[in-house]
């Protein structure tokens, strides 16, 4: 009976490991089309940013890896689209994962990015499945919109973010 409990424990914090590794909290899980769960982002300067603050504009979590060749690919092309679109109210987040270079090593290139580059983030998201790149999308209202473990090229940017884009801000309270 004790060994059978000690498996049982054995299994549920191997469970709540890959969101310990991210700084995930348990808590609901993004489902599209739903509201989507709160979370929290420390960006490189130490600056805490929730989705909450971010209300009103679109906003693309993106996990990536510096291993991840297509990440690579993906990086630069996020980064002029958030350039040529944050004045639509685009915002876009790189969190690199825990596998990847250490963040002092990163930050040369990360300072040459518009986008955000954030340490960690609190909350139920993180690559799904563990593959990276994994991106999730936020609409002005709050609700997911998108999230999938694959690199987006052009035509995904403009068929996901274009039309959120194009939808006027909600008035907030």
């Amino acid at each position: 009976m004790a060994s059978r409990i000690a498996r049982i424990i054995r299994i549920a914090l191997l469970a709540l490991l890959p969101m310990v590794l991210l700084g995930a909290a348990p808590g609901k899980k993004p489902v599209i089309g739903q509201p989507a769960p709160p979370a929290e982002l420390t960006l490189l300067d130490g600056t805490k940013i929730s989705l909450d603050q971010l209300r009103g504009e679109v906003v693309v979590l993106n996990f990536w890896a510096t291993w991840c060749g297509p990440c690579r690919t993906e990086m630069p092309l996020l980064d002029t689209y958030y350039r040529i679109q944050k004045r639509a109210g685009l915002r876009v987040f790189a969190i690199a994962t825990e596998d990847s270079v250490p963040i002092s090593k990163l930050r040369p290139f990360l300072d040459k990015l518009a986008i955000d580059s954030a340490r960690r983030i609190k909350g139920p998201y993180g690559p799904i499945e563990r593959a990276v790149p994994t991106s999730f999308i936020i609409d002005r209202a709050g609700t997911l919109r998108y999230a999938k473990a694959s690199a987006l090229d052009l035509d995904d940017l403009n068929r996901e973010l274009v039309p959120l884009l194009r939808e006027p801000r909600p008035t907030l309270p």
